[in-house]
């Protein structure tokens, strides 16, 4: 994957082709050798795989959008079993995989997936109002048409930093009774239409609505929570972690991670020894971001930002959604409904 979140995507020209960003920093980060095995939670269309494979590495590529594992089937199927697909969320990659020596997460949208019109992402054209990567459960459609005005907000609030998400939110609810969004276009235009536009405006008035429609249907921060607890539990001691955001809440996530797994306490001599918590994480280096070269080749790749960490000998502890002080919203998933794989 590669694509930002704060895109225009209205405004974006042709199709992109896919570069897999800080490729680089990346495979400096996960230094992978012949023999380990590494974890590409976010297979995409196999840019970062691939440089691992030449390197000599072994991989286990896990993707839920059925597209990207029936395009990468043909690598597959040259790697000498070398590459292994799996069709699933990441976050359940300790599921398919005992033990790890390396984990690379690629918290973004593809290129491929913004270029499809029919697959909903992107204003750009028009298209169904889906924005599901798994292409099963609640749709982007279905929450538009059927949220409640205070959830519609909290969602376009929190998850899209959106400054008029209650008007939004009330025009949504109003104008739906007589006629449903069905299509990208016609959520966007009637966005620009209530809100309107400035011409001094970067940015198309529709896109943080879009950009928190997409994280809120494919539960993208509870994901990113799940997997990266479930690469804690996969990665041997040594072990590399290396994730790849491109927004503010999914960065936030990954610091505050690596920083509470990072943190030794010893406790004293009035705290029960049990409660004594090891580091199971050393962190590696800051926050890396694009060069300008690579922004200038690849302008997608502007809000991108890389975070790594080493796993130590300790165990792994037990997962806790407090450490990243996320708020309670409605549920992103239909009920009943099962994620890719399950029965």
């Amino acid at each position: 994957m590669m694509a930002g979140h704060g895109d225009d995507l209205h405004a974006v020209g042709g199709p992109a082709r896919h570069i897999p960003v800080l490729l680089a920093e990346v495979l400096e980060a996960l230094s992978p050798k012949a023999g380990e095995v590494i974890v590409d939670g976010t297979f995409g269309a196999g840019g970062y795989t691939r440089a691992i494979l030449a390197s000599g590495a072994s991989v286990v590529a896990i993707d839920r959008d059925p597209d990207a594992i029936a395009v990468g089937r043909d690598l597959e199927a040259q790697s000498d079993g070398k590459l292994r697909l799996v069709h699933a969320p990441f976050s359940t990659l300790d599921e398919h995989v005992e033990s790890a020596d390396g984990v690379v997460l690629d918290i973004g949208i593809s290129s491929m997936q913004i270029d499809q019109a029919e697959r909903g992402f992107s204003f750009r054209a028009d298209g169904p109002l889906d924005m599901r990567m798994a292409q099963a459960g609640l749709s982007a459609a279905d929450v538009v048409n059927s949220f409640k005005a205070g959830d519609l907000a909290r969602i376009f609030g929190f998850l899209g930093e959106e400054r008029h998400a209650g008007r939004i939110a009330r025009m949504i609810e109003s104008r739906r009774e007589r006629n449903p969004f069905e299509r990208t276009l016609d959520l966007a235009d009637a966005i620009e239409t209530h809100i309107g536009r400035a011409p001094k405006d970067k940015i198309h008035p529709a896109t943080r609505v879009f950009q928190a429609l997409r994280i809120f249907v494919n539960d993208e921060l509870g994901e990113l929570a799940k997997a990266l607890f479930a690469a804690e539990r996969v990665l041997r001691p040594g072990g590399r972690l290396a994730v790849v955001t491109f927004h503010s809440l999914e960065d936030r996530i990954v610091k505050r991670f690596i920083a509470d797994r990072a943190d030794q306490v010893t406790g004293s001599r009035h705290m029960p020894e049990a409660q004594t918590r090891l580091a199971t994480f050393r962190k590696a280096g800051g926050g890396v971001t694009p060069g300008d070269a690579e922004i200038s080749t690849n302008p997608r790749a502007r809000s991108a930002r890389l975070r790594a960490a080493i796993r130590t000998e300790a165990p792994a502890r037990a997962g806790d959604f407090a450490i990243f002080g996320l708020p309670k919203l409605p549920s992103p998933k239909l009920p009943g409904a099962n994620r890719p794989g399950e029965r």
